[in-house]
């Protein structure tokens, strides 16, 4: 039997992450693997398009409702989307109210416990929220859940600057639980020569670009209609991108505990490849209408 791979998929909120994940987890179940996604976001938006649903009653919610996750059964939190794939969201806390991060480690302890890590399964992938700023969204990578951890990026600044941040995450919990930094996918939102970037970023931090996936309007077509590409037009070009993803997932072996970049060297990448200006102390606080002058 193939030994389970379990995948996180951090990167910067509004990256793109959760159509990612479901397009990838669409195309990896097309090939015939059996996958879980897990949803770590209280949003609860990581399965809506492999279920054509608003969004699945999470754990949190389900468990508030029935007094206790003990009262829970798998059937109420597991349902099952497009090809088979096993969809399960953690949700969390209303909004300003405990830590969310309490509900990804409540949610996978209980698809634990409940068997929902069938022997069939191949892979799991964890849709993580946002940047690790916070201990609990760490949990995928700090419990030794996820060993392979996929960075969603772009070409854009502060999309780079999460997928650093991330990579210290990885860095803080690989030797105790022997996470790995499996890759950066940039998923393009047409900058400047964005591929050499994401690839120049890569090498610094001691990885790869697993995959370039280029910007197409058929995404928010396919989105709109609750659906992944592969799904909703399995002919066009960028459900082959999907494809062409998840065949390197399936089949990457580099695996490496990063080398995070200090703030001064991603600067000095970014002004190398003219996404940030060299700073000229002489503007700094100056308005428009006093450098004009």
């Amino acid at each position: 039997m193939a030994k389970l791979r379990q995948c996180a998929i951090y990167g910067k909120g509004g990256i793109g992450k959760s159509t990612t994940t479901q397009n990838l987890v669409a195309a990896l179940a097309e090939s015939g693997k059996k996958v879980m996604i897990v949803g770590c976001d209280p949003k609860a938006d990581s399965t809506r398009l492999i279920l054509h649903a608003k969004m699945q009653n999470t754990v949190m919610q389900l468990a508030a409702e029935a007094g206790s996750v003990e009262d829970l059964e798998l059937e109420d939190v597991l349902q099952i989307g497009y090809k088979g794939i096993k969809c399960a969201e953690s949700g969390g806390p209303e909004p300003g109210v405990g830590c969310a991060g309490r509900g990804v480690i409540t949610a996978i302890n209980f698809l634990e416990e409940e068997g929902a890590y069938s022997d069939d399964l191949d892979f799991v992938f964890y849709d993580v929220l946002g940047d690790v700023v916070c201990g609990g969204f760490a949990m995928p990578i700090r419990e030794g859940k996820a060993q392979e951890i996929y960075i969603v990026c772009s070409g854009e600044m502060m999309a780079m600057y999460a997928a650093n941040n991330i990579a210290k995450g990885i860095v803080k919990y690989a030797n105790s639980g022997g996470v790995r930094l499996a890759g950066l996918i940039c998923n393009s939102r047409k900058t400047d020569r964005e591929d050499e970037l994401i690839m120049a970023l890569a090498a610094k931090i001691g990885t790869q670009m697993i995959h370039f996936v280029p910007r197409d309007n058929v995404v928010q077509h396919a989105e709109i209609r609750r659906m992944t590409v592969i799904e909703y037009d399995p002919n066009a070009k960028q459900a082959d991108e999907y494809r062409a993803l998840a065949k390197k997932i399936v089949d990457n072996k580099l695996f490496v505990i990063p080398k995070p970049c200090e703030m001064e060297e991603l600067e000095e990448l970014l002004m190398e490849f003219g996404i940030m200006e060299v700073e000229d102390e002489a503007i700094v606080g100056k308005t428009a209408a006093e450098l004009a002058a």
